[in-house]
């Protein structure tokens, strides 16, 4: 019955837009979203890239995620490891998948993301 994973929804802290803005687009490259009317009242912002959807909720008393995240695969990763580094986010590599190169990071509002690649 399930046939994909229409998004992944983080939360984040009231005001925050900016940043994830900054981080999402600016550094990720992802592109924005716009999110319908009723919905883009409540806060937050959604970014896609490609087939994958990232929606950032605000979430009053917000505390990030430190075990729960997306798992994010690209093309690229020691590209992107760098770009991440060089914009102020954590870069920690974990070697524990087989086949595959991987890195876990954090938004600038704390919440966990992990990045592989196959190979």
């Amino acid at each position: 019955m399930i046939s994909a994973v229409d998004h992944v929804q983080l939360a984040a802290p009231p005001g925050s837009e900016d940043l994830l803005r900054a981080f999402y687009s600016g550094v990720l490259g992802m592109t924005e979203v716009p999110k319908p009317p009723v919905l883009a009242a409540r806060g937050g912002c959604w970014f896609a890239a490609g087939a994958v959807q990232l929606h950032l909720g605000v979430e009053a008393g917000f505390r990030p995620g430190r075990k729960a995240h997306p798992g994010l695969r690209v093309v690229g990763i020691d590209a992107l490891g760098s770009r991440l580094a060089a914009a102020g986010a954590p870069v920690h590599w974990d070697d524990g998948l087989p086949g595959h190169r991987r890195f876990y990071s954090e938004d600038p509002v704390g919440n966990r993301l992990e990045f592989l690649e196959a190979g």
